[in-house]
């Protein structure tokens, strides 16, 4: 059989199996008992949903194929509507929808950049960012969030990564896995600091709708004024607790002729892939009304489960440190009594058969910084902690 005699240099990913996920793969298939902390899969954690979820799916208009490159007007409606509930005055005609925020960000890099162009992204994030810049050939440069009685942007070295090939800023707001709220006095620095060297604002908010306590800057990048260009992206995976349906979007915002330009451009783009189909479309007016029941429940459960945390935390501080988080759906923790050169994360799979996200995944230079997701089913999420620190 003769083989492909070149691959692209984009795809020249190591795609061997790292230590971490062999120590999972044989921990599980080992037998024994197994406590994963890190399932983030909401329909997968026992939550209940609308028995007549589904039924949004049979509309018969669904039958016309009457591609609209955009997203149709039912469901970009849907989602200005969502945007109202958060106080912000977000138009139909300026929104485009995709299958998912990934590709929601694919279309961002494919609008802003060139091969070889930059773009700014925080550390500690989500590594995902690492592939869609590759395959759109973007180079990512980060910046540093740092940990000092909560996260905080460090402007600094944001300003210094800023390059002539810099096209764009990233916020994740609240970010994850930090949980960090991009505050009111953040966002105004951020802006200004675009407007000063012509950078777009590229903001994904697909946990804005859980705060896990009572900050005041659980505000939308959507309201308020945009003295940037701004994209704000979201989608159902989160909002209703549905990665399943593929929905997603981009809402456009700021100086009306950057605006107007980047929304005509993006048309074709989406134009081109025509990715959305049509039920979907049609069902997310009833996912997105339906939305707060199930977000109501993974609030609770976050909630419930961070709380266990921080108790844990102050009955034994020199075995868990529990960094604060403002939203989200996930938890950075500090492991004190866990030294050495192997990473936290690894031992713990190994030896306790606990699995977390080692920190280094999100890009956390700390061996003993891991990450855990906050939905899991609470008695389970308690028992691996336990196991964990004991």
């Amino acid at each position: 059989m003769v083989g492909v005699s070149r691959f692209s240099a984009r795809t020249s990913w190591d795609v061997g199996e790292s230590s971490y996920a062999a120590a999972v793969r044989e921990a599980r298939a080992s037998g024994r008992r197994i406590y994963d902390l890190t399932i983030s899969n909401p329909t997968l954690c026992g939550f209940v949903y609308d028995a007549e979820l589904l039924s949004a799916l049979g509309d018969l208009r669904a039958l016309v194929y009457d591609p609209d490159p955009r997203g149709m007007m039912v469901a970009r409606e849907a989602v200005a509507g969502y945007y109202a509930g958060h106080g912000a005055a977000v138009s139909a005609a300026d929104l485009v929808l995709a299958t998912s925020t990934s590709e929601s960000y694919s279309f961002m890099f494919r609008l802003l950049c060139d091969p070889g162009d930059e773009v700014l992204v925080a550390q500690p994030s989500y590594p995902l960012f690492d592939f869609l810049a590759d395959l759109d050939d973007v180079r990512l440069r980060s910046y540093p969030l740092f940990y000092d009685h909560g996260w905080w942007i460090d402007f600094a070295e944001l300003e210094r990564a800023i390059t002539p090939q810099t096209r764009a800023v990233i916020v994740v707001h609240p970010n994850n896995p930090t949980g960090h709220w991009t505050g009111a006095v953040e966002r105004e620095k951020l802006e200004t600091l675009c407007v000063r060297h012509g950078l777009a604002l590229i903001v994904d908010e697909v946990f804005l709708d859980y705060p896990l306590g009572e900050s005041g800057d659980a505000r939308s990048f959507a309201c308020g004024g945009h003295p940037a260009l701004t994209f704000v992206l979201s989608g159902l995976s989160k909002i209703a607790g549905l990665p399943q349906m593929k929905a997603a979007w981009i809402a456009a915002l700021g100086p009306e002729q950057a605006r107007a330009e980047a929304l005509g451009r993006l048309e074709i783009v989406a134009d081109t892939f025509l990715s959305m189909n049509a039920p979907v479309q049609l069902a997310m007016p009833k996912w997105l009304a339906g939305a707060g029941e199930l977000q109501a429940q993974i609030l609770e459960r976050a909630r419930e489960n961070l709380g266990m945390l921080r108790r844990m935390a102050e009955e034994s501080s020199a075995r868990l440190q529990v960094l604060d988080t403002d939203a989200g759906w996930s938890a950075v923790l500090g492991l004190p009594g866990c030294v050495g050169e192997a990473d936290c994360a690894l031992r713990l799979v190994r030896e306790r058969g606990v699995v977390m996200h080692p920190g280094a995944f999100y890009g956390m230079a700390e061996l003993n910084r891991v990450v855990v997701s906050l939905i899991g089913p609470a008695e389970e999420f308690e028992e691996g902690m336990q196991r964990a620190i004991a």
